[in-house]
């Protein structure tokens, strides 16, 4: 339809467009012109609502365009968008009507200049190395000969086949307990750290061995998923990674406790070989049982050295000897005890002389006599010293008296006080006819009335 057709007819004649028909007339136009195209550009203003959906916002030097992926097209998408990233984006020009702006409706999305896959594999890789999911000190050991070695790989295939004939050749009859999943595709990751964990949850292997052949990244990409690396991290069982070849490197390989370049190699380090196991314990049987000859040949040198020695051919000399040392110790203990005997007699002779000059009961008489005297001394020293307080005391109980207004009262004076404020009256002008008065004399009060007040010096 031609939108610029009735510009020259007359006005009543002219089509005129409401808003919603003139945007849907646009979004007809650029949905024609512009469907499948792939737009370059750099991401940026980037949301990631709970509805699933992505928008975001592609631009150059000059010019930015609007973008949408919808939730059923995201899904695909392996490595995580960021804003600052260059993409190229295919899709179609489409035009969201309820604010009247053109947008890019993005059905595949990828990286520029890297793949898709690949960049996911570095962020990943990135993500796993900071939380610590790669460090050495959580290696576990691999077990030097482990009873049971569980397998997780496909039943069919050389794989397993190659697998099998490596283990069997260097140590037949072990025990192998093989989990089939499939190794790529859709849902693979998810059956492979199934698998793990129910291989741990039944405690069914010493060792696990997680195998595949070679191939693309994209073969290899179960490998590589977020889901796998945990459930091998998260693995009690050691886990040994054998992945493509040589030069295939999955982020398995850097999880797992021990990489093998392949799955033959991986046959090859978890279990040693039955034939140099057998020559490496006859040539230590070798060896100890020259080193057992070896020393009781020694030993028995040792004991005919020891038998010729003079203890052995003439014990009773020996024992002669000990019996000549046991009769010179015993008289010098016969010796020592009569000396030490003497020596608490001298002794005990002086401290008889002692006591008997001492004369205990004559001290302790003496000793009473003395103690006697000194006690009358000092209960005479006593009762003078009392006296003369006493006769103190009295002197200051006569000043007291003196001084005491109990003792002016006995003289016949009298204290007056306002009652029953009880104020000391010391002037007469203080009072007046009618007032109560207290006077305290010698023995009692007397409460009485001023019926006249006399003025005086």
């Amino acid at each position: 339809m031609d939108l610029f057709s009735n510009l020259e007819e007359p006005l009543k004649e002219k089509k005129v467009f409401s808003v919603t028909e003139i945007t849907r007339e646009i979004r007809f136009c650029l949905e024609q012109g512009f469907s499948g195209v792939w737009v370059e550009g750099e991401i940026s203003n980037l949301r990631k609502p709970s509805s699933g959906h992505i928008y975001m916002t592609l631009k150059d030097e000059s010019c930015q365009l609007r973008a949408v992926m919808f939730r059923f097209q995201n899904r695909n998408v392996k490595f995580d968008l960021e804003d600052g990233q260059q993409v190229i984006a295919f899709g179609n020009i489409g035009v969201y009507e309820v604010r009247g702006e053109y947008q890019l409706l993005v059905e595949h999305i990828e990286p520029k200049g890297i793949g898709a896959l690949q960049l996911a594999f570095e962020q990943l890789k990135e993500k796993l190395f900071k939380e610590g999911l790669f460090d050495e000190e959580h290696k576990k050991p691999i077990p030097f000969f482990p009873e049971t070695i569980g397998v997780i790989t496909s039943p069919t295939g050389a794989v397993i086949r190659d697998i099998l004939r490596v283990i069997d050749r260097r140590f037949p009859g072990v025990h192998i307990v093989i989990h089939p999943v499939r190794v790529q595709g859709e849902g693979a990751a998810e059956e492979i750290a199934a698998a793990v964990k129910e291989m741990n949850a039944l405690q069914a292997a010493d060792v696990l061995i997680l195998a595949r052949g070679g191939g693309s990244i994209e073969d290899l990409w179960a490998f590589n998923e977020e889901i796998v690396a945990r459930a091998v991290f998260q693995s009690k069982i050691p886990v040994i990674s054998a992945i493509g070849h040589e030069i295939d490197y999955t982020i398995s390989d850097f999880v797992a406790d021990l990489r093998a370049p392949t799955p033959s190699a991986a046959a090859e380090m978890v279990i040693p070989s039955r034939d140099e196991l057998l020559k490496r314990i006859k040539v230590s049987d070798d060896i100890i049982r020259k080193r057992t000859v070896s020393l009781v040949s020694e030993q028995r040198w040792n004991l005919d050295s020891l038998m010729k020695r003079t203890v052995f051919v003439y014990p009773e000399r020996l024992i002669s000897q000990h019996q000549q040392r046991m009769d010179e110790l015993n008289i010098r203990l016969k010796r020592g005890v009569l000396q030490s005997t003497n020596r608490t007699k001298e002794i005990i002779k002086g401290l008889k002389k002692n006591i008997i000059h001492l004369a205990p009961r004559t001290r302790i008489d003496k000793t009473r006599n003395t103690l006697h005297s000194l006690i009358k001394e000092i209960k005479n020293i006593a009762l003078h010293r009392m006296e003369i307080k006493r006769k103190s005391l009295s002197g200051v109980m006569e000043t007291l008296d003196m001084l005491s207004p109990l003792s002016v009262l006995n003289r016949g004076y009298s204290i007056c006080r306002t009652h029953p404020g009880m104020k000391l009256v010391k002037d007469a002008t203080s009072v007046s006819e009618g007032d109560r008065l207290n006077v305290r004399v010698s023995k009692g009060e007397i409460i009485c009335d001023v019926n006249k007040v006399v003025e005086g010096t």
